[in-house]
C-alpha cells in the first residue's frame, strides 16, 4: 500500500512515529525564509522524517511542480495530521481509498486552523480527537471516530495539543488498519447545524486588556501560550505572560485595572476588571523567560507599577 503521511507542526509527530512501517511518503509544508540571512528552519516533521529514515517531500503550494508528482504513482491512502495547506479537490480524488484528517476538536464544532486554542479560551470544559474522511470542504468530511476529553482547569493549550497528539497516535493505526480492509464504509455526516468556525490566531489576539475579569485573563494567558503568548507593557517595554493563576484568597482590595498590588514568592499579582491575577511565568522583551518572582527581585519598586495595552499609556 502507498500511504502517504502530511503533516508540519510538532502535535505532526507522534502520528508520523506511530504510523512509521506503512508511511511510503512524508510530505511536509516547505519552509519559509526567516530574518535577514533568510534562514530556513526545519519543521519537526522533516526532522522526524529524516531521523525515522522515511522519504520526505516539502511543498509550499499544491500547484508547485513537486506537488503533481505527488500523485505519481497513484496513492491508496492520505493521512493528514496538522498539515497547514489546504488539499485541493483534485490531489484528494487521487487516492485509491481515500484520506482520513485528525481534527483536535469534537466536529463539527471548531472547524478551521485553531480549534484548541478557542476551546480553551471558551473555557470549554471539554474537547476531542475527531478522524473524518476528508472533503474539499474544510473540515467537514464525514465521521470515522470521535472520543471525548475533558480539558483540565490548569491546563493550557501547549499541554493539552501534547496530550492530544499522543491520543490521536495511538488512535491512528487502527483507522488506518479498518480504512485500508473496508474503505470509508461506517463514516457518519456531520451536524452542519452545529458547525462552529475558528478564526486564525493573530498577534493581537495575545494583547491582554486588564478591564477585563481575572477569569477572562487567565483563559487568554492558557490559549495562547504557544503562540502569540499573552503580552503585556511595562515602562514601555513589552512583557510576555506565559504562567499566570487565581490568588489564594478573595480580592480584598479596589485597584486600577492593570496595577501591581502585590509581590510576592507566589507572583506578581495584578488587578483586573474584576478580581486579579497572579502572573507566574514572564519575559520581558530583550531577556530570557523567568519566574515572576525572579523578574520581581530584579525590577525595582515594581509594586504599585500599572501593567499597559500598549507601550505609551493614553
Amino acid at each position: 500500500m502507498r500511504l502517504l503521511f502530511f503533516g508540519s507542526s510538532g502535535f505532526s509527530v507522534p502520528a508520523l512515529l506511530a504510523l512509521r512501517p506503512s508511511i511510503s511518503l512524508v510530505v511536509t509544508k516547505k519552509a519559509k525564509p526567516k530574518g535577514r540571512g533568510y534562514h530556513l528552519d526545519d519543521n519537526e516533521v522533516k526532522q522526524a522524517a529524516i531521523a525515522a529514515g522515511l522519504p520526505l517531500a516539502e511543498i509550499g503550494s499544491f500547484r508547485d511542480e513537486e506537488a503533481k508528482k505527488l500523485a505519481e504513482p497513484r496513492p491508496d491512502l492520505l493521512v493528514v495530521v496538522s498539515f497547514g495547506l489546504i488539499i485541493p479537490g483534485w490531489f484528494l480524488d487521487a487516492a485509491a481509498i481515500g484520506a482520513i484528517n485528525v481534527h483536535p476538536s469534537l466536529l463539527p464544532k471548531y472547524r478551521g486552523p485553531s480549534p484548541m486554542q478557542w476551546a480553551v479560551r471558551n473555557g470549554d470544559k471539554e474537547t476531542g480527537v475527531t478522524i473524518i474522511s476528508m472533503a474539499e470542504r474544510m473540515d467537514a468530511g464525514e465521521i470515522l471516530y470521535q472520543e471525548r476529553t475533558p480539558i483540565g482547569p490548569d491546563e493550557d493549550t501547549a499541554a493539552l495539543s501534547w496530550r492530544l497528539s499522543l491520543r490521536a497516535a495511538e488512535i491512528l493505526p487502527s483507522i488506518v488498519e479498518r480504512v485500508t480492509a473496508g474503505g470509508m464504509a461506517g463514516a457518519v455526516s456531520q451536524d452542519e447545524g452545529q458547525a462552529t468556525y475558528t478564526a486564525m490566531v493573530t498577534k493581537e489576539m495575545g494583547r491582554i486588556d486588564w478591564t477585563a475579569p481575572a477569569e477572562e485573563v487567565m483563559r487568554q494567558i492558557k490559549a495562547f501560550i504557544m503562540w502569540p503568548t499573552a503580552y503585556t507593557f511595562l515602562d514601555g517595554k513589552m512583557l510576555k505572560v506565559y504562567k499566570a493563576k487565581a490568588p489564594a484568597g478573595a480580592y480584598p482590595r479596589r485597584a486600577e485595572p492593570g496595577a501591581v498590588v502585590s509581590v510576592s514568592p507566589e507572583g506578581i499579582e495584578v488587578a483586573a476588571g474584576s478580581g486579579s491575577v497572579v502572573i507566574e511565568e514572564v519575559q520581558m522583551e530583550n531577556r530570557k523567560r523567568m519566574a515572576a518572582s525572579e523578574f520581581a527581585r530584579g525590577y525595582r519598586q515594581l509594586a504599585g507599577k500599572k501593567l499597559a495595552a500598549s507601550p505609551v499609556q493614553l
